[in-house]
């Protein structure tokens, strides 16, 4: 039995069964959400909906559609690019390959932001400035769940600015966001016309040579400079520490997220830059995922 014969009567049942089991087999993650979210996309139907008509035949045109969403599957792309959305915080967000698929995981630097404004008196306004846009889900998630903020968020990547831009608008959070094509490099960055109360970023944090080895679903597909430093996997970090005291107001926070095992060197690297009451912040895998501390 192939996908490939179309003369065969399928059901939604027989196609779950076939197509889980097909991508178990050939060692894919996550196989029955996969199947779940590609035909629940290809008949337009929510996922519970599959359920409730299991024994309902698909069409010829019903089939083919879900054929070539699953064989773009097989070629490693992923789920969110193919189906074009993905959660984050609750909500949905526009993904394609000119932007970096948000992570589960970056919900704790979004808690964490959250956090730090929710600390504030009533009533009292802050601004934030984000490092590196993405598809937007940080800077939105953020200023759709706090109350009285300005986010600046800054990209050198135009077509994930245009993403971002997408998404704001769908959430209804444009008006409270300030895109910014620029390179945190770049020295007229030192020059964006305010001061911050936070800064916060997810930075690209891969190094060169761990960049070799990981999936092809992120080697082929997600935009590498969204990724990967093409150094040490610490850069972006370098730089925050360098120029932190130039972008936020005195007491001003930096909130960033690290990768696997990089949580006490990246605490190294702010505090020689002056940086104070440093933290780590797990997250639900238990792994130190937020670093976070306050420019005096």
């Amino acid at each position: 039995m192939t996908l490939q014969q179309e003369n065969q009567a399928w059901t939604i049942r027989d196609l779950m069964k076939f197509s889980i089991d097909h991508l178990q087999r050939h060692v894919f993650d996550e196989a029955r959400l996969t199947v779940e979210l590609l035909l629940s996309h290809a008949l337009r139907y929510k996922r519970i909906e599959l359920y409730t008509h299991f024994d309902q035949p698909l069409s010829k045109d019903e089939l083919k559609v879900f054929r070539t969403l699953y064989e773009r599957r097989l070629h490693h792309e992923p789920v969110q690019y193919i189906v074009g959305a993905t959660g984050f915080m609750g909500m949905q967000f526009q993904v394609d390959q000119r932007a970096f698929i948000p992570r589960p995981e970056t919900e704790t630097l979004v808690e964490q932001a959250m956090i730090f404004c929710n600390r504030r008196p009533e009533g009292e306004s802050a601004s934030i400035l984000e490092v590196g846009t993405g598809s937007g889900n940080i800077a939105i998630a953020i200023a759709k769940l706090v109350r009285n903020i300005q986010v600046t968020t800054i990209d050198i990547n135009t077509e994930a600015l245009e993403v971002a831009r997408v998404n704001a608008v769908t959430h209804g959070v444009a008006e409270r966001i300030s895109f910014q094509e620029m390179s945190l490099f770049d020295p007229l960055v030192e020059l964006l016309p305010q001061k911050y109360d936070l800064l916060v970023s997810n930075p690209p944090y891969v190094s060169a040579k761990e960049w070799e080895h990981l999936a092809p679903e992120i080697r082929h597909f997600e935009p590498r400079t969204a990724v990967s430093d093409s150094s040490d996997g610490y850069e972006f970090y370098r730089r925050i520490a360098q120029i932190g005291r130039v972008l936020l107001r005195k007491n001003g926070w930096v909130l960033v997220e690290v990768g696997h095992g990089q949580a006490t060197y990246v605490q190294d690297i702010f505090e020689e830059a002056g940086i104070e009451g440093l933290s780590a912040v797990n997250d639900l895998q238990g792994i130190p995922r937020v670093v976070m501390g306050v420019c005096p």
